[in-house]
């Protein structure tokens, strides 16, 4: 896929001047966005409606492929969509649902556990594939299905039996826990913060977001590299396709979190005006910096444009 480079200021042909909406008139906007990013995007909401004191926002967090389910299967109305994974707009809803879409941040997958968790003492980059596969250890993850950071986490386990040399990780990280299998990554924190498990796969950001511990992995393994791109591709798994008869072949990729306006958003222009601020650098991408995401040196778009 080509991209093009957003640069944040004069691009946006989206018939939006300003910051502030003058319309007393009480709208509505619709987001369906990753767990992984509710409390970012809740921030931004926040933010945005100060300036825009009508707007009320409604927020549906759920795995991002689930969400875009929503909109193929179950023609929910969306105005704005907000991806873990950039890749899942442009498999699941670009052409027929979405016509543009942009990557704005980063992230990496790790480990979270807790002072009370069993060995905390002892995990590290380097062990963390044995320690977990002990019988008095209990880990979650989310469902790879439904939520790329499932999906995510398995490509974890694929890369990690290269990065260590240790064929078998995979297949005995997958078979092991799958009780404690949620739709979501942040379902994963009450399993945690309840001690009925002593790990999570998640992401970085959720991490710090709830003063969790957290064991960076290597970034041969943690999908934060883009300059690793290629051989992250060494990973890969089906997944349901649009269609119950369909299966998508996703490939491991670096993480890069997208955001576009479906086709059937109720409410356009204000959700264009939404998505200018969250993408403006001193602003929306502010907030996710401070959350814990990375920020690439500029917002990508999708897909370019022919001459």
């Amino acid at each position: 896929m080509k991209i093009r480079i957003l640069i944040l200021f004069g691009i946006f042909a989206i018939g939006v001047s300003g910051c502030s909406s003058s319309s007393p008139k009480e709208q509505t906007l619709i987001i369906f966005h990753a767990g992984s990013v509710s409390k970012p995007i809740h921030e931004v909401s926040e933010a945005f409606q100060k300036l825009h004191p009508g707007v009320k926002i409604l927020h549906e967090a759920a795995g991002s492929v689930e969400s875009a389910r929503k909109i193929i299967d179950l023609k929910k109305p969306c105005d704005l969509f907000v991806s873990a994974d950039i890749s899942v707009i442009e498999k699941f809803l670009w052409p027929q649902y979405t016509k543009e879409w942009y990557g704005f941040a980063g992230n990496s997958i790790g480990i979270a556990f807790t002072q009370q968790s069993r060995y905390a003492a002892e995990i590290g980059a380097s062990n963390w594939h044995e320690l977990l596969l002990r019988d008095d250890v209990n880990f979650a993850r989310s469902d790879p299905q439904a939520d790329p950071c499932g999906y995510r986490t398995l490509f974890v386990w694929q890369l990690a039996e290269k990065f260590y040399s240790k064929p078998g990780i995979y297949k005995k990280m997958a078979a092991k826990d799958q009780r404690f299998i949620r739709p979501k990554e942040t379902d994963l924190l009450m399993l945690l913060q309840t001690h009925n498990v002593d790990y999570i796969f998640i992401y970085r950001s959720v991490a710090k977001q709830h003063g969790l511990k957290f064991v960076e992995l290597p970034d041969s393994i943690n999908l934060s590299n883009p300059q690793l791109e290629e051989y992250y591709h060494n990973a890969s798994l089906n997944l349901r396709g649009k269609n119950p008869n369909d299966s998508i072949k996703q490939q491991g990729n670096a993480i890069v979190y997208g955001v576009t306006i479906p086709q059937n958003a109720l409410n356009r222009q204000l959700a264009q005006e939404y998505l200018r601020f969250l993408l403006d650098r001193n602003l929306g991408l502010r907030i996710f910096r401070e959350a814990g995401h990375t920020l690439p040196d500029s917002v990508l778009i999708f897909p370019a444009k022919t001459k």
